[in-house]
């Protein structure tokens, strides 16, 4: 792996950090920021670009009043940063739809989009559409929002070094629990049922009981976070020559609003697979890297982890399975999606 910028970088550092030694490219830059709360990855890394003079930073959530609170704190610190919020519910392509309707209305151009919003849930649950809602909110969402931002994009990249117009997915070490199962993306049927190369491997203790009604919910999470990188490479290929680059990341593990929804079992397994829990400044950190570094104009792979370049499984960067990634996930926006 080329090594970027800041090679000493790693698990501990914090996101203000990377935006102070990074300044020149958040100055009087446009940024979208999805899945924005009080106390979260989204408003650490809300903070961070506030503190270098951005042009505009419009933050999406579902939730009006958690969204105000996150204005509030940037300009209690950074007054003359000017904000917008929008309200994002993934769950609702109509809603996503709306969204982008509306973040169109107030910029011509994103210099960053950072798909950070994600749902993590073992019941099943299901979006507006009816698909299982981890791929649904976690993939499907951000892959319509930006799509229908592609226009802002372009018109970013038009006037910039070429590479630093960024679209960010958060990932996760998560991706590894499985590979998507195009043959059952809503997670109907069992692990047997499905083609071999479709099918989770072993996967870690307490990780395997979590099922209800034949769901796992683990595994539904595995499926999503391979779909965001997945996502990167299918962008890297169609916007690249644009001048458009998406990277995904492992922010870290981090004990956030995002776990609530899994209950004492699910937080034992889950803490007995993470040996380091980073804070939110933390957290933002890699995110941040990967929006910003200037060595990343150039492609260096698609994935990282504590401030760095990292391998994803395999199956996760595959071109071919990022296309057909591509054209099931266009085939699931359908109508919102005009192509």
């Amino acid at each position: 792996m080329a090594p970027l910028t800041h090679p000493e970088w790693n698990q501990e550092t914090g996101g203000l950090e990377v935006a102070k030694a990074f300044a020149d490219q958040i100055r009087g830059k446009k940024v979208l920021i999805t899945g924005v709360s009080p106390e979260s990855i989204g408003s650490s890394i809300a903070l961070s670009i506030a503190s270098q003079a951005p042009a505009l930073v419009i933050l999406a959530s579902r939730t009006r009043s958690k969204l105000e609170e996150v204005v509030k704190s940037i300009k209690d610190a950074y007054p003359d940063v000017k904000v917008e919020i929008v309200l994002l519910d993934l769950m609702s392509q109509e809603s996503v739809k709306s969204a982008a309707k509306e973040i169109s209305q107030l910029t011509d151009r994103l210099d960053l989009i950072i798909n950070n919003a994600a749902l993590m849930t073992l019941q099943r649950q299901t979006t507006k559409e009816g698909l299982e809602s981890q791929f649904g909110a976690n993939h499907i969402g951000h892959f319509l929002l930006t799509n229908l931002l592609i226009p802002q994009l372009l018109s970013a990249a038009a006037s910039s070094t070429p590479g630093a117009t960024r679209v960010i997915n958060l990932s996760s070490f998560g991706h590894r629990l499985s590979p998507i199962r195009f043959s059952d993306y809503n997670l109907e049927k069992r692990n047997e049922h499905v083609p071999e190369e479709e099918r989770h491997g072993p996967l870690p203790e307490g990780f395997a009981e979590a099922t209800t009604n034949g769901y796992n919910g683990w595994v539904a999470y595995g499926q999503a976070k391979t779909a965001n990188v997945l996502f990167s490479v299918g962008l890297n290929e169609k916007l690249g020559p644009k001048g458009v680059k998406s990277y995904a990341v492992h922010p870290g593990a981090i004990w956030t609003g995002l776990v609530r929804g899994l209950g004492t079992d699910g937080e034992a397994a889950l803490r007995n697979v993470c040996d380091f829990w980073k804070n939110h400044d933390q957290g933002a950190a890699t995110v941040l890297v990967a929006a910003l570094d200037p060595a990343l104009n150039e492609q260096k792979g698609v994935f990282l982890n504590d401030c760095q370049m990292y391998d994803a499984a395999p199956y996760a960067t595959d071109l071919k399975l990022a296309e057909r990634l591509w054209t099931l996930s266009e085939t699931l926006v359908q109508p919102h999606l005009k192509l």
